[in-house]
């Protein structure tokens, strides 16, 4: 045993039924932990030993204890909670202004009729929290982090408790890289293909029908970000989805519609701009704007917080490593709603 490595530990679980769910199929998620942590993890009925680096083996037993305890509350689990519950317990140790999983009940959750969902991350912890707290939140990051995700099922939350009387969905409609022409059809059906990420996330939350019934009665509203101009928003969440490709104008209008009783909750990416040559950020610029204003938190997702995928998260730290320094701004481009009144006009 080298000085690093601990005496074995060995846990017991009482639940001889829920010790089989916790170790997974053919010991899956016992093989996830070894593969994460790099210890051994051997399982004998419903006891569980493990062998390896001393803090290792520590990071492994708090994430099984977490696991263990769902299991106990009837929540089930899946190789994404296991996955989120091994970030949680290497940030452990750290000296964070966030909760430990060594507490359970510290570990932020949302929890809908369809679903509860826990933080997979601590990043993702702060974040819901931060929403908890806050009137205006920017989440920022890169994809597979749960910034949207997370967003939505905070606002169908808010809605089922009666905390809101509405939900607001906006995007701002820019073309990732392609040129699709003018889309056909009704206001509604030219803006969804922008909105099927939020619609998706919404659909995990409450039930088809009543989500169906709540678009149709106004209390679930997709609203495009170029007729939000005007409004002011009241009891309501409004949730402004892919904000990296707002114009300062665009971000700044929208920001500016919070009423009485309501939250904003902006997400995005900024390092997938999608504007034209030329055109600032609004997101970037409103995060160096708003960074020291009361009432507003940033929630900042790194590469390590990606939950979507394992792959993803090295597609993810492979560009940021090879991406090159940004380039100084240029000079605004055309008027802010140029694109969106082309994108919204008829064919022919």
């Amino acid at each position: 045993m080298t000085a690093s490595e601990s005496e074995p530990i060995a846990l017991a679980f009482d639940d001889n039924r829920l010790a089989l769910e916790l170790f997974g199929q053919y010991d899956q998620h016992l093989a996830v932990i070894e593969q994460r942590l790099d210890v051994e993890a051997v399982a004998r009925g419903n006891q569980v030993t493990l062998r390896g680096d001393a803090d290792a083996c520590a990071h492994a037993r708090t994430a099984l204890q977490h696991l263990y305890r769902r299991l106990k509350k009837g929540q089930t689990v899946v190789l994404g909670d296991v996955e989120g519950a091994i970030r949680l317990a290497k940030e452990h140790d750290r000296q964070l202004s966030l909760p430990t999983i060594a507490e359970p009940d510290t570990v932020a959750a949302i929890a809908t009729r369809r679903k509860r969902i826990e933080a997979r991350s601590p990043t993702q912890n702060a974040y819901i929290h931060a929403m908890e707290r806050h009137e205006m939140v920017f989440g920022v990051g890169p994809a597979g982090t749960g910034k949207t995700f997370l967003a939505v099922a905070f606002a169908a939350q808010c809605l089922e408790r009666g905390l809101i009387e509405r939900i607001i969905l906006s995007r701002p409609a820019v073309e990732a890289g392609e040129k699709l022409g003018f889309l056909p059809g009704t206001l509604e059906e030219k803006v969804d293909p922008y909105l099927r990420p939020l619609y998706d996330a919404l659909n995990e939350m409450m039930p088809p029908d009543r989500g169906t019934r709540a678009m149709q009665t106004g209390v679930i509203e997709v609203a495009p970000l170029a007729f939000m101009r005007g409004r002011t928003l009241t009891n309501a969440i409004a949730i402004l989805d892919e904000a990296q490709n707002t114009t300062a104008m665009q971000m700044k209008m929208f920001l500016t519609r919070l009423g009485e009783g309501s939250r904003m909750i902006i997400t995005g990416d900024p390092s997938q701009i999608d504007l034209p040559p030329g055109q600032k950020s609004g997101l970037k610029e409103a995060m160096r704007i708003l960074g020291q204003v009361d009432g507003i938190a940033t929630v900042r997702f790194k590469g390590e917080d990606v939950v979507r995928h394992e792959l993803v998260a090295r597609i993810v730290a492979a560009y940021d490593a090879d991406r090159p320094e940004d380039a100084p701004p240029a000079s605004p481009g055309p008027n802010d709603d140029t694109g969106l009144r082309r994108f919204l006009k008829a064919d022919g």
